[in-house]
């Protein structure tokens, strides 16, 4: 897999020792097919995760595959999840452990179908076009039109 260079220390005095256990196994870099099989092959995606994550691309190809997740309360994490449904939120490795002994009363397909009802390409476009439509009428609503037919030319293209 690729290490940056800015990780390659942590990557070579905590990680490397690691992956000698033999409950250890080093994947290293895979395409999305592969990548694909792997997730949905999982028993579950953990994501230990010690920083305020943006967004968690991780989560939703994990929930795509029909994968569950456990993950920290951290950044965007409980919003992208549902909590009981699609994985377990945790505080610590404790919590975590207990996640893992429960992830049979999760169902799989539950991950796949909350995955298509928030984050399919089809799904967001739609929410997309909604949002315009109500800036439009906000729009139309609250603007103080000029004579010049600026109005009618907006409402034409609309």
């Amino acid at each position: 897999a690729k290490v940056d260079p800015v990780d390659k220390h942590y990557f070579e005095s905590v990680i490397k020792p690691l992956l000698r256990d033999r409950l250890v196994e080093f994947v290293g870099e895979i395409g999305d097919e592969e990548k694909d099989e792997f997730l949905g092959n999982a028993y579950a995606l953990l994501l230990p995760i010690d920083w305020p994550e943006p967004f968690g691309l991780v989560m939703i190809e994990a929930m795509a595959c029909g994968t569950p997740v456990i993950a920290r309360r951290r950044g965007a994490v409980p919003e992208v999840m549902e909590e009981g449904h699609t994985g377990f939120i945790v505080r610590n490795l404790e919590e975590a452990v207990e996640a893992v002994r429960r992830v049979p009363e999760l169902s799989r397909k539950r991950c796949r179908e909350f995955f298509e009802q928030r984050f399919t390409a089809t799904r967001m476009a739609h929410d997309y076009v909604r949002v315009y439509e109500r800036l439009i009428q906000t729009k139309f609503a609250t603007a103080n039109w000029s004579s010049s037919g600026q109005k009618k030319a907006l409402e034409a293209r609309a």
